[in-house]
């Protein structure tokens, strides 16, 4: 794998405890950090299910800092901090790339749960620089896909893009006979999906991923709202069609959040031929 090329990801959240409570997600978010350090990312561009504009907008702030969008948790969580730098460079380049027509950039910062819980993990020194970009959840797909592929250049020059969302995410599911254990067997509607998903991938059937949510079991079931399904599509696009997607992790939280992660692009098999090597030698 190239030193400056990394494979665009998607990565699964999970609920805010994760940071918390990391279980097997946490471990491989660690062992897949160990990998991508080697390499050493210029810079994040991080887009998660829980930063969402009408348009195209970055937070070009020169500091970054854990921003605590949810309520009713442990009271912990509130104390956990990840303070990165920004990265207004990366910001002023994509706006001359993309045109100031396509996307806006703002002097301002916050990394959501779906960034900083995930990165507390993978870069734990918090001294890789983030850029946060919001995108619209009334895009399709298709539309998402799309954006992710103007983006692409950025994986060839030293830039780790980052989806952040859920595989499967149906909260009322979740809650609807009062909170689960956090390792309660999956339900049947989620390992259905995820295994379409899978097989999917495996084949490059981007028609039929682009159509999931026609396509796929459970897909509205799963996906209520599909914002959290998303970000795969963006780093997908990001990763291009020749590839097909490499699913680098699967695990589950309360029986129906996948937790799965996916690697896109050219440099996607070696990563994930890389990955059982370095968890063999890691102990979390």
């Amino acid at each position: 794998m190239s030193t400056s090329t990394f494979a665009p990801l998607f990565v699964s959240h999970g609920s805010p405890m994760t940071a918390l409570q990391p279980g097997a997600a946490g471990a491989f978010w660690r062992q897949l950090g160990a990998a991508l350090q080697r390499r050493r990312p210029r810079a994040i561009l991080a887009l998660s299910a829980h930063t969402l504009a009408r348009e195209p907008l970055l937070l070009a702030g020169e500091r970054q800092h854990a921003v605590y969008d949810f309520g009713g948790f442990d009271p912990e969580l509130y104390t956990l901090r990840y303070d990165a730098p920004g990265a207004p460079g990366l910001a002023a380049e994509l706006l001359q790339r993309l045109g100031n027509a396509r996307v806006r950039a703002l002097p301002e910062a916050g990394l959501d749960h779906g960034i900083w819980t995930v990165l507390r993990f993978m870069f734990p020194d918090a001294d890789v620089p983030v850029l946060p970009m919001a995108w619209s959840p009334r895009a399709s797909p298709a539309e998402l896909f799309q954006l992710g592929q103007d983006l692409a250049p950025l994986a060839e020059e030293g830039v780790l893009i980052i989806g952040s969302g859920s595989i499967t995410h149906n909260l009322r599911r979740v809650f609807a006979q009062g909170m689960p254990p956090i390792d309660a067997p999956e339900i049947r509607e989620s390992a259905e999906f995820r295994a379409w998903m899978l097989a999917r991938s495996a084949a490059r059937d981007w028609d039929a991923l682009l159509d999931y949510r026609q396509q796929a079991p459970h897909a509205v079931d799963m996906h209520p709202t599909d914002e959290h399904l998303l970000p795969w599509f963006i780093a997908a696009g990001a990763g291009g069609r020749q590839d097909a997607p490499q699913r680098l992790h699967d695990s589950l939280t309360y029986g129906c959040l996948g937790m799965d992660a996916y690697a896109f692009g050219p440099q996607a098999a070696e990563l994930a031929h890389e990955l059982p090597i370095i968890a063999a030698s890691t102990r979390v």
